[in-house]
């Protein structure tokens, strides 16, 4: 299935800036079988022993993170871009391949001493995860791993993330 799940995976050249290569995983999700294929691979990964409740960054993270929480019983939690969130919340500036970006916790959504999986679709950089974590920390859980569809490893992402990084492909 790994196979077929690298075929759904397009590479957009030059997008969302010039240079950058994207790694366009919805065609994964958008067929049946290999979405429900990464989301048993998830729930079946060492990466879910003693986890809490699953955090997924957005965008693409959402649509990831939910069906994983919902097949493990456990909730889901997100990590929104500015003015997204109602109520007290954290915030914190992280870089990307591409350029900068803000991500917001509830400051209600988590609990001290609650064991995450943080769950995105690319690990590129490694300042989505770095900054998810940081968000996690200040909230008094901890992050027990994180899983990733896709590392993109010659970007070297995995020495960003504190703690251990699960990817069900690595490029």
């Amino acid at each position: 299935m790994g196979r077929r799940i690298r075929s759904l995976i397009l590479d957009v050249p030059d997008f969302p800036a010039p240079g950058i290569l994207f790694r366009d995983i919805l065609p994964v999700l958008a067929e049946p079988e290999a979405f429900a294929a990464v989301v048993e691979h998830v729930t079946q990964d060492p990466v879910m022993a003693d986890v809490d409740v699953v955090v997924g960054v957005e965008a693409r993270g959402f649509l990831l993170a939910a069906p994983i929480a919902l097949a493990a019983g456990l909730g889901v939690v997100p990590l929104r871009k500015p003015g997204k969130l109602p109520g007290p919340i954290w915030s914190s500036e992280y870089d990307l391949e591409y350029g900068a970006d803000v991500l917001e916790l509830q400051r209600t959504a988590l609990r001290p001493g609650q064991r995450v999986l943080l769950v995105d679709d690319v690990l590129a950089t490694g300042g989505t995860l770095a900054v998810a974590s940081r968000l996690v920390a200040l909230a008094g859980a901890s992050v027990a791993s994180a899983w990733v569809l896709v590392e993109l490893a010659d970007l070297g992402g995995r020495a960003a993330v504190p703690g251990p990084v699960a990817a069900m492909l690595t490029l």
